[in-house]
């Protein structure tokens, strides 16, 4: 009998950032290592990615990292953990494509040697487990499921889909494949749940081509599409509708060009003509009412190009009066407040706004109904809602009670936790790190909780800035203090409340310095304490408040 444990150090109780850590006896397995984009709140922040202690502990035991797609939920981490782990990565064509360059892209050409290319008919045997791939219907071609095979039954892991019979063949779900997985014993299931809450059908691809062949030939300007970077899909569906409503498409964004060139040259995507894609040098010649202007922004997420469009800093377009922005994909709640500010900004370039979502529903994500149909199809001992927030993974715990499960064959867990199946049963374990690490441009995991704080108190009521120069051996204050702020107070009509502060610093500083046990963490921590508290009842705001205290060891007064 096999110890089989199940980590999910992402995808818990959040939607997108999903890793799944699958130990068959000393044999661990990843399923997909993926990234989420931060909140508003998260200020200066690129990305958050998980937290990958537990494999570093464990990298030697780490036989394969396996990708479901090639999404930055699945793959965007993949890079930060090849810097601490040497694994081998398999994966679908595109997926292993996409992978390849974000490796290289950041100085990791020599990983790529360890990357593999699978298909649906792909088995590979370990010692422990037998891994196996079906194909699924998702918004990127080439994704697939997972099956890991142990002696107790098998792990099955959906990735991110849906079920759409009208689906193209490179989009198509192997229904027959699901129900022979079903037939032989499926011990637990990790299924998709981003989507859960949608008692709805998804629209399916027709419908999109037709509405956007329909915004295309009604605008009389450019039209600006906004959509996420990686949803082939779609960028498919734009290419097709500009076809046939003779516009051409220009493509914004370097990262945007390598994913739409790679899968063209993989056969992912099929261009309708070869007019149909315009170069950017040609964009000033060409009438308005025969572009398109695709894009997706640097980090996948449109929004921000958007706002750099309005506010005219983009570096290629820029809104202008007659525009029509469609926003071609479902912003995710975290965006929702920025995106409102970014329709406004858009209105006051002369440009108008219309969405997708103003008429259809639309998710690359299972709804309810194709939830039940999975669990029909698997017939799955144990179920296991991953890659959504905790609303979302409750409402997939409660289609799966509709069609018989109870809470003890349902779990939600929290991220770390651990999942034990032993002797016939799954039981909670233990605990490992799985907090979420950030990234800021080329740190990784610098920033914490503190720094955002400082970051956010900054934007909003400024800094406070003491500077003073004493000399301990005198035990006196030789310059200033001098005061100065930023985003806090105008300097120049606070004169009472600046020279009450220089006032309290004074008095503090000389209190300090006649002890003898004088302390420098002390000082300053007394002197943000008293000033912050004094600020705060002058103004209720409060400043991050910086005193820059130095000493002139060397000072000799004139008269010694």
């Amino acid at each position: 009998m096999s110890l089989i444990r199940v980590i999910p150090l992402g995808g818990i109780r959040e939607e997108g950032k999903n890793m799944y850590v699958i130990e068959v006896n000393e044999s661990i397995f990843i399923l997909d290592c993926g990234l989420v984009y931060p909140e508003d709140e998260m200020l200066g922040i690129d990305a958050v990615i998980p937290d990958f202690s537990y494999i570093e502990e464990n990298k030697d035991r780490v036989l394969g990292i396996f990708l479901t797609h090639g999404h930055e939920d699945a793959v965007g981490a993949l890079s930060y953990l090849l810097k601490k782990v040497d694994a081998p990565v398999f994966g679908t064509e595109l997926t292993i494509e996409l992978a390849t360059i974000s490796a290289k892209n950041k100085g990791l050409q020599d990983r790529v040697e360890n990357f593999f290319i699978i298909d649906e008919d792909t088995e590979i045997e370990f010692e422990d487990a037998t891994i196996s791939f079906f194909k699924t219907t998702h918004t990127i071609p080439d994704s697939v499921g997972i099956v890991l095979k142990t002696d107790e039954g098998s792990i099955v892991y959906t990735g991110d889909f849906k079920f759409d019979p009208n689906a193209s063949p490179l989009y198509q779900t192997d229904f027959s494949r699901l129900t022979k997985i079903g037939d032989d014993q499926v011990l637990l299931l990790l299924s998709d749940s981003a989507n859960a809450e949608n008692q709805e059908l998804n629209v399916n691809d027709l419908k999109i081509v037709e509405e956007l062949e329909s915004v295309f030939y009604n605008a009389e300007g450019r039209v600006i599409v906004a959509c996420i970077g990686s949803n082939i899909s779609r960028i498919q569906q734009v290419f097709d509708a500009a076809q046939r409503s003779q516009r051409r498409v220009f493509i914004t964004g370097d990262n945007l060009i390598d994913i739409v060139d790679t899968s063209i040259q993989l056969g992912k995507i099929y261009l309708p003509s070869k007019d149909v894609i315009g170069q950017m040098k040609d964009l000033k010649k060409t009438d308005d009412d025969e572009i398109v202007v695709l894009e997706t922004g640097d980090i996948g997420e449109p929004i921000k190009a958007l706002e750099m469009m309005a506010r005219h800093k983009h570096k290629q377009v820029n809104l202008k009066e007659g525009d029509l922005v469609y926003i071609a994909t479902t912003p995710s709640i975290s965006v929702e407040t920025t995106l409102a500010k970014t329709k406004d900004l858009i209105y006051r370039a002369g440009a108008e706004v219309k969405t997708i979502t103003d008429h259809y529903r639309v998710s690359g994500h299972a709804s309810q109904n194709d939830l039940k149909l999975m669990l029909n199809f698997l017939k799955p001992q144990y179920l296991l809602p991953v890659n959504g927030e905790s609303r979302m993974l409750a409402a997939h715990a409660k289609l799966a009670k509709e069609l018989g499960y109870d809470d003890f064959h349902i779990f939600l867990p929290q991220n770390g936790d651990i999942l034990e199946y032993k002797k016939g049963n799954i039981s909670l374990a233990g605990q490992v790190p799985a907090g979420d690490v950030l990234v800021d441009g080329l740190g990784v995991g610098d920033i914490g909780n503190v720094v955002l704080r400082d970051r956010r108190v900054l934007s909003e009521d400024g800094i406070f800035i003491v500077v003073a120069t004493i000399s301990r051996r005198l035990k006196r204050v030789l310059v200033g203090p001098q005061i100065s702020s930023r985003g806090f107070v105008y300097m120049k009509t606070s004169i009472d409340l600046i020279q009450m502060c220089s006032d309290m610093t004074l008095d503090v500083l000389e209190d300090h310095l006649a002890r003898s046990d004088f302390d420098w963490g002390e000082l300053k921590a007394d002197l943000r304490e008293k000033l912050g508290k004094f600020l705060f009842k002058e103004t209720q705001r409060r400043p991050v408040v910086l005193p820059i205290i130095m000493e002139a060891s060397s000072y000799q007064p004139k008269d010694e």
